[in-house]
């Protein structure tokens, strides 16, 4: 039982040693749970490269024996309660093998359930006479790691195990990428679900590790030295003589991380690590079948028979309740003292949290993790819209969206809905347009000088809907930017008179594009009977329609300036007098009638007044605008109809999870080094010729409607 393969008798060298000891794991012979073999290979120095794989596994079962001593190890490290010893030596030692071996074997399925993970002990095993045999193994491991990382601290003693089961955190949950985009019942995630089950106080204590450590960036040791006094007595060489081969190319040591990076002062690889676990664990989602008898009773004489219909659902996910529920630690006293919560809460420092995201918004990973809370946490949305700094989130925002043409299609939606989100709130709108911004050195276009937030905001959203008229052709993304525009439009105070023309330029650019379709639609009309294509004109009939919604919700846009708050707003009315002409053509128009008779009743108030003054020389500029600012004061809104304020709210699908899980993966392999086997990627299309890094730059984005999960509503 305690046998052990002895090592070659002319051995000279540990590295000699090490290689054999490695060929026998992954060779044909099984060594017990309890085998002294086990413990030999756990405190090998890995100085050498591997070059043999777990061919044997199925016979052997060593993965799943050296999963358990991994959780053996972590149940002594959690005991010796971050002291260094050689236990710290055994960790990383185990689940650095685990995360090599493991990944060898689920990034090479031989079968559509991986099978060959074989995650229990053959019946004949013999055990130690405390193991519980019952007791599933990767239940076992996940909860000895999640409760490492959720109740030890990150300090230079621990942070390379923390790092370690990190790494080995992600590959464990890699077995998403052989799924379909669409999770089915039959898809296979062990770890992940053994992620799931644990306990409510475990899960809100990983959640709340792993945003600490978005927030606080620890540092891991700097150099090798350090790192080496850390985990190694008597001068002893050790773990961080890493390998570099096929098997070993995703767990990269941490200190050759800040060696190589060019960026240690903005990347964070425990950070990030963090980060990239917790988003793909608040978005896995399991779904399992439901099996209901349903007995017709309709004739009661009739003998029962049941009738089998099956269902499927999703089973709630505690990780992401967890964040959802999470609450400022600012509040815990209040709490305690009469508004606690059920259950365990995560407590986080949301100041903080908002500086961090503030900082790290040009990375998608900040982005899609900013919008998981506004979307998802009320109280951190809330948080956010009482900071009197809003510029700490909103000028990262903006200058992203600036140079849309070098990002993702899906980091421009999330952040155009993180802005619909704010712009649901009024007091956010009133409040973007009291910050005034001395300058913005990033925008090339035009020089803003002593522009509002509220202002610029208005510029880059008209010129994401320019840009998108030119390059993306997607109307999720216009219906976005008008939304956000039409919740700000009752509460625009002093808009800047750039923003004011680019407003106007907008119902001209959307006509144009109006007018074009149009154009084409007559055309095919009068050819129709020489044509088969009665789609085609279908199709342009659907897209003119889409068209005259959003001219109609920029004329809703200006109304609700003119009607609430022209006397705040002259630009505007200058902008509308000096570009009147590009509404002209849609007077009669039955979808904006009424509408242009409010913004007409402004230029015959206006119009008819300048024609009456008497001037000596032309009028400039600065003349008309005075002359606006001055009869601004006597406008009283007569003639004008009054229309129910437009008002959007976000709404996501009920399963946004086609989504959201092959883009967490996308962003996690595009970011953390993690390349895999591009063969046995099924969960989103894979470019096999492109750079793995850049999985997602080189996915067709709009197949399957790209961000159906988005939905923009009118309130009731």
């Amino acid at each position: 039982m305690g046998a052990v393969p002895s090592t070659p008798r002319h051995t000279s060298t540990t590295a000699e040693a090490a290689e054999y000891l490695i060929g026998t794991f992954v060779g044909e012979k099984s060594f017990p749970l309890a085998s002294d073999f086990w413990q030999k290979l756990l405190e090998l120095p890995l100085t050498l490269r591997w070059s043999s794989y777990p061919q044997n596994n199925h016979h052997t079962r060593h993965l799943a024996k050296i999963l358990i001593h991994l959780s053996w190890c972590l149940q002594e490290a959690v005991r010796t309660s971050g002291a260094p010893s050689v236990v710290y030596l055994k960790a990383i030692n185990a689940v650095y093998f685990s995360s090599v071996f493991l990944k060898y074997i689920i990034e090479n399925p031989q079968s559509d359930n991986i099978e060959e993970l074989c995650l229990s002990l053959l019946e004949n095993e013999p055990v130690p006479k405390d193991f519980m045999t019952d007791q599933r193994i990767e239940n076992l491991l996940m909860h000895n790691v999640l409760t490492f990382l959720g109740s030890i601290d990150v300090s230079p003693t621990t942070s390379l195990l923390h790092q370690e089961l990190l790494n080995f955190m992600l590959v464990a949950m890699s077995t998403q990428l052989l799924s379909g985009p669409t999770p089915g019942p039959k898809d296979v995630n062990p770890f992940l679900d053994a992620a799931m089950s644990q306990e409510s106080l475990l899960v809100s204590s990983v959640v709340h590790r792993l945003l600490l450590n978005y927030i606080m960036r620890p540092r891991l040791p700097s150099s090798t030295a350090a790192s080496y006094s850390i985990f190694f007595e008597e001068n002893q060489p050790g773990v961080l003589q890493r390998v570099g081969s096929a098997a070993a190319n995703f767990v990269l040591l941490p200190f050759n991380y800040l060696v190589n990076s060019n960026s240690e002062g903005s990347r964070n690889q425990l950070a990030d690590c963090s980060l990239h676990v917790l988003l793909v664990l608040i978005h896995y989602h399991k779904c399992v079948v439901s099996d209901e008898s349903i007995t017709d009773r309709s004739d009661d004489s009739a003998s029962t028979d049941p009738v089998s219909k099956v269902n499927t659902y999703f089973t709630v996910n505690p990780y992401s309740k967890a964040l959802e529920n999470a609450r400022d630690i600012e509040f815990d006293r209040a709490d305690i003292e009469g508004n606690a919560q059920n259950g365990p809460v995560v407590r986080l420092p949301f100041a903080s949290l908002f500086d961090t995201l503030g900082m790290c918004l040009a990375d998608e990973t900040a982005v899609l993790l900013l919008y998981s809370l506004v979307q998802g946490n009320s109280d951190f949305l809330e948080y956010v819209l009482v900071r009197t700094d809003l510029d700490t989130l909103l000028m990262p925002i903006l200058e992203t969206l600036y140079s849309a043409s070098r990002r993702t299609s899906n980091q421009i939606y999330m952040l155009l809905i993180i802005l619909l989100i704010l712009s649901q709130d009024s007091s956010f709108n009133a409040s973007i347009h009291k910050m005034i911004l001395p300058g913005v050195p990033w925008y090339k276009e035009h020089l803003l000088h002593q522009t509002s937030l509220g202002s610029l905001m208005v510029i880059i959203l008209i010129r994401t809907v320019q840009y998108n008229l030119s390059k993306l052709r997607d109307v999720y993304l216009h219906t976005t930017c008008l939304a956000t525009l039409a919740n700000m439009a009752p509460h625009v105070h002093r808009l800047s008179a750039y923003a004011s023309q680019r407003l106007v330029s907008l119902f001209y650019m959307l006509s144009r594009k109006y007018n074009k379709l149009v154009e084409l639609r007559d055309d095919k009309l009068q050819t129709k009977a020489i044509s088969t294509g009665d789609g085609l004109v279908e199709d342009m009939s659907a897209e003119l329609q889409i068209y005259t919604d959003f001219l109609r919700i920029v004329l809703e846009i200006l109304n609700a300036i003119l009607t609430y708050a022209l006397p705040r707003n002259p630009e505007v009315v200058y902008a509308i007098m000096h570009r009147q002409e590009v509404f002209q053509p849609f007077k009669s128009h039955p979808r904006f009638a009424e509408l242009l008779e409010n913004i007409y009743n402004v230029l015959d108030f206006f119009n008819s007044r300048m024609d009456a003054q008497r001037m000596d020389g032309e009028w400039s500029v600065e003349k008309v605008l005075l002359f606006i600012i001055n009869n601004c004061r006597s406008w009283r809104g007569e003639g004008m109809k009054m229309f129910t304020q437009l008002h959007f709210s976000y709404e996501q699908e009920s399963h946004p999870e086609e989504f959201f899980i092959p883009y967490v993966w996308q962003l996690v392999l595009s970011r953390c080094g993690f390349s895999f086997n591009a063969d046995a990627i099924t969960l989103f299309p894979v470019d096999m010729h492109a750079n793995k890094e850049i999985y997602y730059d080189e996915m067709n984005t709009n197949q399957n409607g790209e961000l159906n999960e988005q939905r923009v509503q009118f309130d009731p």
